[in-house]
């Protein structure tokens, strides 16, 4: 089970980068427009271009952020029960939890109405509470005695 419960987060390592190239070729043609990086102050971040570019370019750069944040709470969660030994339930919420994200993101980069992406996020979060359960249950009451030597 172990490739199992480590193919979702492989998934969702893969989609980070499917959203990274994504806003990288609709920010970089509009930041061109934009009048380029001629004007950026030194030390410069993306959050600097809030207001300069249109919203519906940033939102890709804001859910690129989101794949930073939350998800790498699912890979701990991920490895922890792949190390210690997943089970059918495990590999089935990893995979809703990476579908639900993807779906978040593809929410976020085009609609991006807020209370249909907080429901996204709501859902994907209630899966990641399951898979961080799973992890504590499997490594806090785990007992060495039952491992075959």
């Amino acid at each position: 089970m172990l490739a199992q419960m480590l193919a979702p987060a492989a998934v969702l390592v893969a989609w980070s980068i499917v959203v990274l190239f994504w806003m990288a070729f609709t920010r970089l043609p509009a930041l061109g427009k934009a009048g380029g990086l001629g004007e950026a102050k030194p030390g410069g971040r993306g959050q600097d271009l809030e207001g300069v570019l249109p919203d519906r370019i940033n939102w890709k750069a804001h859910n690129y952020a989101h794949l930073m944040e939350q998800p790498t709470l699912f890979y701990a969660a991920t490895v922890i029960i792949a190390l210690m030994g997943a089970g059918a339930v495990d590999v089935v919420f990893a995979w809703i939890y990476v579908a639900l994200r993807i779906v978040h993101s593809i929410w976020q980069a085009t609609v991006n109405v807020v209370k249909i992406r907080f429901l996204l996020f709501i859902a994907s979060t209630v899966a990641l509470i399951y898979l961080a359960y799973r992890a504590l249950a499997l490594t806090l009451f785990h007992d060495p005695a039952l491992v075959a030597v």
